[in-house]
């Protein structure tokens, strides 16, 4: 009960999903008011406006990394304006309320579905829900035949929205793979990301980040999230939860455990086919494929032989390498196949040129 505890404290520290209302501040009461000073015989009136609502904001923040700041929150509302007063003094207006997210915050209309708005860049602000207007003194309502209005308006009620926000990491290559398949072991050599890693099926419980680092001068961020099983896409595991978080990377990594009991076909195939089944876009990204464990392998060169025939592809003979031209490179086909080892540092920089050479590709 206790391990069961833990691992459920870890996936609640990652909210990648909240729902809340939020509505605008309502504009402030105009001011029924008439000038009343010595000497100033029956003073006509000057009741003030009321003050503007508070509008509602979203802001990207990238030191933010979670939407746990509005889990449990039901409600956020920007201040009312304040009622307008006497010689002809206007409300204050009230304070915006500006709602902090993470970069890759997807803001949805909770009723309709509807996307609202998409925050993706540090430091972008936009504009949600507009708060009230003041309403008008009574100062606006004198006249030729109404000398001393009794009268003002009431401030507009501000709007109110139901709202799902959702978040989807921004990286530029997306780890794909089975559970305990040497994800988080590459993304943990190749970067500066630090997850939890051990030797059973689902260490990883919530999306890394990691920044690679190419050369001096070159990198790229990378994305590690739990691993997938076969139905993943109808619910099943915890791959389904986080399969989003990849839906925003230029490229996909599959990796494929060379030492697992499930072949590198069947492994592939399954992969292949939840993503299709999560996302159509998903399954037309650019790819590639990584062989893990290949310092734990028995008969790789046959293992890596038939692989390449079960996908129509036909390597150098006598080489473990599969790379496409890049100029003449065909999307339904993996950019390049190879085995690596993060044990033994096997391909390792030339898989990081090589992802690298793709993503400038994509640019």
């Amino acid at each position: 009960m206790a391990i069961i505890a833990v691992l459920n404290l870890r996936i609640a520290m990652f909210i990648d999903s909240v729902k809340f209302s939020v509505k605008s501040g309502d504009g402030g009461a105009g001011c029924v008011s008439f000038r009343r000073e010595k000497f100033v015989i029956l003073g006509g009136p000057d009741g003030g406006d009321g003050g503007d609502g508070g509008d509602v904001y979203f802001r990207v923040d990238k030191n933010s990394h979670t939407l746990s700041s509005y889990k449990g929150k039901r409600e956020f509302k920007a201040q009312n304006g304040a009622p307008g007063e006497g010689r002809k003094k206007t409300g204050k207006s009230g304070e915006d309320l500006e709602l902090i997210v993470p970069p890759g915050t997807s803001v949805y209309d909770e009723d309709s579905g509807e996307l609202v708005l998409d925050m993706l860049n540090d430091g972008e602000t936009k504009l949600f829900l507009k708060g009230g207007k003041g309403g008008l003194g009574n100062v606006h309502f004198k006249s030729s035949i109404n000398q001393a209005p009794e009268y003002a308006q009431k401030g507009l009620e501000g709007q109110t929205r139901e709202v799902r926000l959702e978040l989807k990491l921004i990286a530029d290559v997306g780890l794909v793979g089975f559970p305990n398949v040497g994800k988080s072991t590459l993304i943990s050599t190749v970067s500066n990301a630090k997850p939890q890693i051990a030797n059973y099926e689902f260490t990883t419980l919530t999306p890394k980040l990691g920044l690679v680092e190419v050369d001096e001068y070159s990198g790229f961020v990378m994305a590690d999230i739990p691993g997938i099983i076969e139905g993943a896409s109808e619910g099943r595991g915890l791959g389904v939860q986080f399969l989003k978080h990849v839906e925003r990377t230029k490229i996909l990594l599959f990796m494929l455990d060379l030492a697992n009991y499930r072949s590198l076909e069947e492994q592939f195939d399954a992969l292949r086919a939840e993503t299709a089944k999560f996302s159509g876009e998903l399954a037309k990204r650019d790819y590639a494929i990584a062989l893990t464990r290949a310092d734990a392998a028995e008969n790789l060169q046959e293992k890596f032989d038939a692989f390449l025939a079960h996908l129509g592809l036909s390597g150098t003979a006598g080489e473990m390498k599969f790379k496409q031209d890049i100029y003449e490179l065909d999307v339904a086909k993996p950019f390049f196949v190879m085995p690596i080892s993060s044990a033994t540092g096997q391909n390792i920089n030339e898989l990081k040129f090589n992802l690298l050479e793709l993503l400038k590709k994509e640019l």
